[in-house]
């Protein structure tokens, strides 16, 4: 039976699969932190309470990184080159999602506008890696191995997307609700169809590693489509609502800790 649990599982007990899986995965979490880390000393002056809680985020993006490089560690496996067609942030970046690299690496302070752009790109994908790690923290919370790790990311993906959550309507009682449920909108139509893609290219390698019959990858090209099918025509509106969170300054309080690397 095709299941999420059983598909992962499979992913999780052969050693090439799990490489591809936790490499993909450290590659976008460390490029998270270094977009992250850029927006947070580019901050406009008249934003700059908000450097910390960017920073924060950018150190918890890293953190995620090392945890996945960990696991790797722990079974005693190297990263594995990441295809490009999996490449989730790249792609969003090619689609004109989010701050262009090239405005990252410049030392040009950001504008308000370009803070929101940030927040609403944001508020998107941290939508989706929260619905993605509860999923794994449902069915693998107890793991020997990933469990500690997978509660962890998961509790931190929380904190994020409430965070964007709580600064978007700052911003929208400040004057730009019309920009930012233009951007929303933008990003989140862009992100499911991205998100499509890559899901298709991680399954078609898996399948190759796995040996997955033709059958098998039909049916879960199928389910793949058929999601994206669900989120084209209503479940994109999920990730353009605001709200305001239950977890109020999710990331305030002491500057983050950037140096220790997280046991597994």
């Amino acid at each position: 039976m095709l299941s999420a649990k059983n598909l992962f599982q499979e992913i999780l007990d052969d050693d090439e699969s799990f490489r591809l899986f936790c490499s993909i995965a450290a590659g976008g979490e460390s490029q998270g932190g270094w977009e992250n880390a850029r927006i947070a000393a580019l901050v406009p002056p008249g934003e700059r309470d908000l450097a910390p809680k960017i920073a924060r985020h950018g150190a918890d993006e890293d953190k995620h990184g090392r945890i996945f490089e960990a696991l790797l560690r722990k079974r005693g496996l190297p990263p594995a080159p990441v295809p490009p067609e999996t490449d989730y942030t790249m792609l969003l970046e090619r689609e004109g999602i989010g701050l262009q690299h090239d405005r990252l690496r410049a030392d040009e302070p950001l504008t308000v506008p370009d803070i929101v752009t940030y927040l609403a790109h944001s508020r998107v994908t941290e939508q989706r890696a929260s619905e993605q790690m509860r999923l794994l923290r449902k069915h693998f919370g107890d793991h020997p191995d990933l469990g500690r790790a997978v509660k962890m990311i998961s509790h931190d993906e929380d904190n994020h997307l409430a965070y964007c959550h709580e600064e978007l309507l700052r911003f929208a009682r400040a004057g730009h609700g019309r920009t930012i449920q233009r951007t929303l909108r933008r990003c989140a139509l862009a992100e499911i169809r991205v998100y499509r893609d890559v899901s298709l290219a991680v399954m078609a390698h898996m399948g190759r590693l796995l040996g997955w019959s033709r059958p098998k990858r039909t049916a879960l090209a199928a389910g793949i489509h058929a999601v994206h099918a669900w989120e084209r025509l209503a479940g994109w509106h999920r990730m353009v609502t605001l709200k305001p969170p239950r977890r109020t300054n999710a990331l305030g309080g002491p500057e983050p800790a950037t140096t220790a690397s997280p046991a597994v």
